[in-house]
């Protein structure tokens, strides 16, 4: 028996306000009791000493605390820098507009 029906599905594509054609209600009602029937096979692997996840490994907080470091000072970030203009580093105009 199909879990849902012709029906059902034109109801929720009224619903989503998607115009389906008729060849279309047919093809995913049963595209939607395949699904249904997939959910279903699932919950009855669901056992009750089985405990609810989000994932299937465990996972950790890889991020690192937040804690402020020495940097590099502008001297240093700017020392390898091919070009330099005003303590900032130099690029090629890209774009055409005048500064």
């Amino acid at each position: 028996m199909s879990a849902i029906t012709r029906d059902e599905v034109a109801h929720l594509a009224r619903l989503s306000r998607l115009a389906l054609a008729d060849e279309e209600l047919d093809h995913f009602a049963a595209q939607l009791d395949v699904i249904i029937g997939a959910v279903a096979r699932v919950a009855e692997v669901a056992a009750d000493d089985i405990p609810p996840s989000s994932h299937a490994l465990p996972l950790t907080n890889v991020y690192r605390p937040d804690e402020v470091r020495p940097g590099l000072t502008s001297e240093a970030a700017l020392s390898g820098a091919p070009a330099v203009e005003d303590g900032r580093f130099r690029v090629p105009r890209i774009l055409g507009e005048e500064a």
